[in-house]
């Protein structure tokens, strides 16, 4: 073992030598690498004049589209990226510089002067360093103004979008607009008609017709199979595995095989889309429309294919428990309504020219009144199904979450058909088609959560309990986060807002000269970690293989390990802030802001801290002392830097603060070495031979194996009692921790010698006397008591025999007068 733990601990200590001492060599060698790149790539600044000014006058003018806003901007984007990079241009050489400059001390101050070769030398060092700053300095302020173009771009996108959000339509329900949408229909109608027979007329559309007609009609054969009987084969194929496989597996297996409820109907309906293409029939219009039943396909069965695992049979994990099966049929209802606008916005979308907006209001509107019908129901099946189930702590959050979705539906299904009533078609189908994809998305991820608590509990071999366990919390909460930004764009963000958020995050901040990134924290989180683990690690070599071959007590071995450990710990963050490149002295304002209130609020815990340290060093007490301390009696079991933990004989576990030990008054039974010294007290009855008495308690005492020789026991004669004689039985222990196992002999041994002796063990005894004995007599009798006599004066002692009529009270009766 020990040949084992030295070339363990030698690469233990080289490695943290290496991480405390070498670590800012790597990031130094990355920096000046990322220096010589950022230099030899620097920005060309005409090009990037040129492009600024047109991008401001474009936005001055207010005329681009937004596709042109966005072209615009990605070049912008590009611009800022390299002006970022550019700013620690000469990074190494401006730290070298300022180390130059530091070594010749403060500059003077006003009045005073200094040598004049070094004034001439610092004056020549602070030049260099303005010319080695003006690259970074020049990039900062294009990346300002790069900064200041993009926003501007989103800025006045944002403000288009709300202009059209807010644009009000004739109202829907006025019956003068309806001609305009009857006539959006009838000339759609036309459209198709007149394409579809041009081509028919057409002898080349023919041909094509004739040539691929085997091929057609084999599309349209296995796209009526798998339209008509796919989605109810693939469902009964899933509720037989889910009845036949074993328990852990069954569900995932299924939830696997259940995906053909909506693969296979999609796939059939693109082979009618491969039909009509393969006719050579289909004109501009009829192209649009047939191409959009792919995706209708798609939202209709995967909307009843998700309510039928998230308002399934195991729909209690989703916080649903009540209403089912009309939640299934509502949500399924609202898939079918949703593919529906789908299909008209390929229909009204290729109409030229544009519609008229009494038009789109006419269009627009009866879909959304329709689905917001559905979403109000659903609203309430999901409120209704939280308050019918009996409250329980566990799912507090959950039934929460659930009744405030139903409550959302609910208010969206009311608000939306209200405003497209209005007039405020966009505003109306830019809020009930979100919340209803946004629905889908969240039960998306319900169920992919369950998928993957349910592979976890087959790895773990857990049951069912395991759900409630930190790692589903954890996969739910990864979910939720990764969710966000699908969900964002659901609700009208860009693509290039998202990119941003992202580029502000990779970014980081800047603290004073050190900007924080990802990048830095997570080489921090891994370098740290890195020497957490190789501190434990010697942690572990030092009590397994060297602490136990040396002559330190267990207690003095425990306090070189949490030394070694404090040790190693400090050094696993130094050399992770040195890797990581942070400078510490932009947080001194910082730490010096916080320090007083810092200061006060752990007050106590750097005092017992502290005191932690000084018991390590000292080691006034160790592990297995028994010790006595704020009254609490008991052996020390364990040392910790904040408190220390003591067993008392009841088993009971007290943690007592370390300053308490430090400060106060504790008694060490044990430290140094176990023997203690044990008193009995005897009381023997007046009249007893008190010479027999300590011998024989001397006898005894000195019979006893843990007794110390020498020094040997005595028995005191320590006074006269108001009921015995009273001896004690002094004696040192060899080892103290069987105080009371050599008391109880003692006794046992006293009480035998004692009867077998005729040694008399006295009790308390008690007189009470009557004041008027008659009247009670009289008063038993049933007769009117006489007047009392005078009352004689009390005697001075009572008599010592006992009289008839004398009651003896124990001499631990609480209720004794006396």
């Amino acid at each position: 073992m020990r040949r084992r733990a030295l070339p363990l601990l030698i690469l233990a200590a080289w490695l943290v030598a290496a991480l405390a001492g070498f670590g800012p060599a790597p990031a130094a060698w990355a920096q000046t690498a990322a220096t010589e790149t950022a230099a030899q790539t620097a920005p060309d600044y005409a090009t990037w004049e040129k492009d600024a000014s047109d991008a401001e006058k474009v936005l001055a003018d207010d005329r681009a589209s937004n596709t042109a806003l966005d072209e615009m901007r990605a070049r912008i984007v590009t611009w800022r990226a390299k002006f970022l990079a550019a700013q620690s241009a000469n990074a190494a050489q401006i730290e070298t510089v300022k180390s130059q400059i530091t070594a010749h001390g403060p500059a003077p101050a006003e009045g005073q002067s200094e040598a004049e070769d070094i004034a001439t030398r610092r004056a020549a060092l602070n030049e260099q360093l303005s010319k080695l700053q003006a690259p970074g300095i020049k990039a900062v302020e294009a990346y300002s103004r790069a900064d200041g173009i993009i926003r501007q771009i989103d800025g006045r996108i944002r403000a288009r979008q709300a202009n059209e959000l807010l644009k009000i339509w004739p109202s829907p329900i006025n019956p003068i607009n309806w001609p305009a949408g009857w006539a959006v229909l009838q000339q759609g109608v036309k459209t198709l008609w007149r394409e579809t027979s041009g081509a028919w007329d057409n002898p080349a559309r023919r041909d094509q017709l004739r040539n691929n007609l085997p091929a057609i009609a084999l599309y349209l054969v296995f796209a009526g199979l798998l339209l008509a009987k796919g989605p109810s084969v693939m469902e009964r194929l899933t509720t037989r595995l889910q009845r036949r496989l074993s328990v852990r597996g069954r569900t995932l297996v299924a939830a696997i095989v259940s995906l053909g409820q909506v693969l296979v109907p999609v796939f059939g309906m693109m082979l009618l889309v491969a039909a009509v293409h393969s006719s050579g029939l289909a004109g501009q219009r009829a192209t649009a429309l047939i191409e959009a039943l792919p995706a209708v396909a798609l939202i209709f069965f995967f909307a009843r294919w998700l309510s039928g695992w998230i308002f399934g049979p195991a729909a209690v994990h989703a916080g649903v428990s009540k209403g089912n099966a009309e939640a299934r049929f509502h949500i399924t209802i609202i898939g079918l309504i949703f593919a529906l606008e789908i299909f008209r916005r390929a229909f009204t979308v290729e109409v030229r020219p544009p519609l008229s907006m009494a038009a789109q209001s006419v269009w627009g509107a009866p879909l959304v009144c329709l689905v917001a019908v559905f979403l109000f129901r659903l609203g309430q099946i999901l409120r209704r199904s939280v308050e019918a189930r009996s409250e329980k702590e566990a799912a507090a959050f959950r039934d929460s979450l659930v009744k405030l979705i139903g409550t959302a539906l609910m208010g969206v299904a009311v608000v939306g058909p209200a405003m497209a009533v209005i007039g405020y078609v966009n505003a109306a189908n830019a809020l009930v088609w979100p919340t209803v994809v946004s629905l889908a998305l969240l039960g998306f991820t319900i169920l992919i959560q369950r998928f993957a608590t349910d592979i976890y509990l087959m790895i773990t071999r857990a049951g069912e309990e395991g759900r409630e366990a930190l790692v589903p919390v954890l996969i739910g909460a990864v979910l939720t986060l990764a969710a966000l930004p699908p969900l964002a764009l659901i609700w009208g963000a860009r693509t290039a807002d998202l990119s941003e958020i992202w580029t502000r995050f990779s970014e980081g901040f800047a603290i004073g000269e050190t900007r924080i990134s990802p990048s830095i924290l997570f080489t921090f989180v891994l370098v740290f970690i890195f020497g957490y683990m190789l501190t434990r690690l010697v942690q572990g070599a030092l009590k397994s293989s060297v602490l136990p071959r040396t002559r330190l007590d267990k207690g003095a071995q425990n306090a070189v390990a949490a030394g070694v450990g404090y040790i190693g710990l400090f050094l696993a963050g130094l050399g992770a802030i040195t890797a990581a490149g942070i400078d510490l002295s932009a947080l001194a304002y910082v730490a010096g802001a916080l320090s007083v209130g810092i200061g006060f609020g752990l007050q106590n815990i750097v005092q017992n801290f502290v005191s932690g340290i000084i018991l390590l060093i000292e080691r006034p007490i160790s592990e297995g002392d028994m010790i006595e301390v704020n009254g609490q009696f008991g052996t020390v079991k364990g040392i910790s830097v904040r408190s220390t933990w003591i067993e008392t004989f009841d088993k009971t576990d007290v943690i007592v603060p370390n300053a308490d030990l430090i400060s106060g008054v504790v008694t060490n039974l044990t430290r140094g070495n176990l023997t203690g010294r044990l008193i009995i007290p005897v009381g023997v009855a007046y009249g007893s031979d008190t010479r027999k008495v300590e011998a024989i308690l001397r006898e005894i005492a000195e019979a006893q194996p843990l007794v110390l020789v020498n020094p040997a026991p005595g028995v005191v004669f320590s006074g006269f009692g108001a009921d015995s004689l009273n001896f004690e039985i002094r004696a040192i222990l060899s080892d103290v921790n069987f105080k009371l196992v050599v008391q109880t002999e003692i006794l046992h041994q006293i009480a035998e010698r004692f009867a077998a002796e005729g040694i008399e063990i006295p009790f308390a005894q008690r007189d009470i006397w009557l004041r008027n004995p008659e009247a009670l007599a009289d008063a038993a009798a049933g007769r009117r008591p006489a007047a009392a006599p005078p009352v004689p004066p009390k005697p001075e002692a009572a008599p010592a025999e006992v009289r008839p009529g004398d009651i003896h009270n124990d001499p631990y009766d609480e209720d004794d007068p006396r």
